[in-house]
């Protein structure tokens, strides 16, 4: 599914790690750990088509509009003028659903993150465990077969941890891959079967049980 050769990135003429080479199979689960600043997050977007690789080259077996991406809040506006319920539903731009289709649909999203009644409210003011709920919501729409998850636990409360980690071994299960940013190794090692650990002298991709242990969560943390 995704097919990483030689792969750098990173600022101009300053990448984050030695040439990366990774293969991940479709169908997986994977979680990309490291610590701030190591690219982690920088790695996603390449990946996604957002930003160009300083060296190699990185393959994905998806046409760009199947490929669902999570973008972090503060790559938002909030300030910009719509509802709660029109940026979850902006995850039907490539359905071909009928009318009556989406808004079911679109029901059961919203009761499913817990966010019925909030339909009308503005993103301004969402908290930001609300508008993350949305944020997940919007992409389960896609219906992608990779989805790509830029800290998806930002600002969840443990309910709303709870949603989040029914729905990834939910898609999980409906064969989707996918890759996710997460900084709770406790939950990562216990939940995810397999982790690509990020850091300036290489990384390391295996087991989460092998590559997290109680030695590995210390120095990755």
């Amino acid at each position: 599914m995704i097919h990483c050769q030689a792969l750098q990135w990173g600022p101009p003429r300053l990448p984050l790690t030695p040439p990366l080479n990774l293969d991940l199979a479709a169908g997986s689960l994977t979680a990309v750990v490291g610590a701030n600043g190591c690219g982690k997050s920088s790695l996603l977007k390449v990946i996604a088509g957002l930003q160009k690789p300083l060296a190699g080259r990185v393959r994905v077996e998806l046409r760009p509009r199947e490929i669902g991406y999570l973008v972090q809040q503060q790559a938002l506006d909030r300030q910009f003028p719509i509802s709660l319920g029109e940026l979850v539903g902006a995850g039907f731009w490539n359905s071909r659903l009928p009318s009556a289709g989406r808004r079911e649909q679109l029901r059961r999203a919203l009761a499913e993150w817990q966010l019925e009644g909030l339909e009308q409210r503005p993103l301004a003011a969402l908290s930001g465990g609300q508008l993350q709920r949305a944020l997940l919501a919007r992409l389960g729409l896609l219906d992608s077969p990779l989805l790509l998850l830029d800290e998806p636990d930002a600002c969840l409360d443990e309910a709303g941890q709870a949603l989040l980690w029914q729905r990834i071994q939910a898609w999980h299960r409906e064969g989707r891959t996918l890759l996710l940013v997460c900084h709770d190794l406790a939950l990562v090692r216990e939940r995810v079967p397999d982790c690509l650990r990020v850091a300036a002298e290489g990384c390391r991709h295996g087991r989460c049980r092998d590559l997290l242990g109680p030695g590995g969560l210390a120095r990755v943390a």
